[in-house]
């Protein structure tokens, strides 16, 4: 048991040795994690959502009744009366021909397509941003916030500091200098 003491006396003398050096000795410890407290934010996620709905658009004629019926009325029309008369017959039966053929012709059946509609809309998302932790580490509770939950354990880093050095009061030169005149 004697032994022990000696070494942890040692060990202890040696670490304070290397901090007053400026060497750094780190030992690894193990708190318990009393609680894990997630801390929660909303965040605003767009997305886009698309919708497909059908359109109606009307059919397109192609013309060819009018210019056909053009062709026709103007045929008649040319074989009617004679001089300025047979012109007019002409014209007439050219303007009454096209409307008579497009009239015929009809109207071409409707056209349905598909359409897809898409707009950027904004949805809202709870997402753990980090985690309070309490844990208990040589008889006393400490409070740390990390970005990740710990789980039953935390892994501490202990660094040992120096002792204050002394305080010089008066004229009194510090231990281990020699004295000014």
């Amino acid at each position: 048991m004697k032994n022990i003491q000696i070494q942890t006396t040692l060990m202890g003398g040696l670490i304070a040795g290397l901090s007053l050096f400026g060497l750094s000795v780190q030992a690894q410890e193990v708190g318990r994690v009393i609680s894990s407290t997630p801390i929660i934010q909303q965040v605003a996620v767009p997305r886009q959502v698309c919708n497909n709905e059908q359109v109606v658009t009307p059919g397109q004629k192609s013309g060819a009744g009018a210019a056909m019926g053009a062709i026709a009325g103007g045929a008649i029309g040319n074989s009617m009366g004679q001089g300025t008369g047979r012109a007019a017959a002409t014209m007439l039966g050219l303007f009454g021909g096209a409307i008579l053929g497009d009239k015929v012709e009809g109207n071409a059946p409707a056209e349905v397509r598909n359409v897809q509609n898409c707009t950027q809309q904004m949805f809202y998302e709870n997402r753990t941003m980090a985690y309070n932790v309490v844990y208990e580490f040589a008889g006393k509770q400490y409070t740390v916030q990390m970005p990740s939950d710990p789980g039953p354990t935390v892994r501490l880093q202990i660094t040992p500091m120096a002792p204050p050095p002394a305080q010089n009061y008066g004229n009194v030169p510090p231990p281990g200098s020699a004295p000014r005149y």
